[in-house]
């Protein structure tokens, strides 16, 4: 269990920016993300990334640069843009059946879980922190995680994962691609939302639902 200040942290300051190896400029872009919302806006202002002959795991100094970034390269940065302001950098993997695995950058507030993302779709984004559980957080995606066959594909979520662990490959400037840390969310424990026999009455999702979903969806 990760025990989290219950009130909002403190921001890093410019040295401990430094200290992460960020440039001037860099630090200067994270020092106007100055709550989790001027976050989400940052990262739903990039393109989404759908590389063409080969994929990518961006770190965040990358995403900076490039502009773009897909699920997992903004829970990257979101984690990194959130321990700017002294939050630690744990992200939450789901897993789904049929469908691609996402990954989100999870906060605490008040003894509240909410979260950063960036999707393809709508509803996989940004989550308030009013959610009690990481439980309570999951399925608050539930509705809206569903597939081009209008099938509910959401399954299970892992425990947090502290980037922190990953800081001896410099994760949030390296040049790299981070595929270490994608490879590790495969190996975690994660546990299940629904029980099998709620999985086969699970009705397909309606139009609009479906329609609302796809607003900014980008085609590879």
């Amino acid at each position: 269990m990760y025990r989290i200040p219950a009130l909002r942290p403190q921001c890093v300051t410019l040295i401990e920016m430094a200290a992460y190896a960020f440039t001037p400029a860099e630090c200067v872009v994270f020092r106007t993300l100055k709550t989790p919302e001027k976050i989400q806006a940052f990262i739903d202002s990039l393109a989404y990334n759908k590389e063409i002959g080969g994929d990518t795991c961006r770190s965040p100094r990358r995403v900076l640069r490039d502009r773009t970034a897909h699920c997992m390269e903004g829970a990257l940065f979101g984690a990194a843009a959130l321990r700017m302001l002294g939050d630690p950098p744990l992200l939450l993997d789901f897993e789904a059946v049929r469908d691609d695995d996402h990954v989100i950058a999870i906060f605490r507030r008040q003894g509240h879980w909410g979260a950063i993302a960036k999707s393809n779709y709508s509803g996989l984004r940004y989550r308030e922190p009013v959610y009690r559980t990481l439980r309570e957080l999951a399925m608050s995606y539930f509705e809206h995680y569903y597939n081009h066959r209008r099938e509910k594909t959401l399954r299970n979520y892992s425990r947090p994962v502290n980037l922190k662990r990953f800081d001896y490959i410099e994760w949030m400037t390296s040049e790299e691609d981070l595929w270490d840390i994608p490879y590790y969310l495969t190996t975690i424990s994660h546990t299940p939302l629904l029980a099998p026999k709620l999985i086969a009455r699970l009705g397909k999702v309606d139009d609009r639902l479906y329609a609302a979903g796809l607003v900014s969806y980008r085609a590879g």
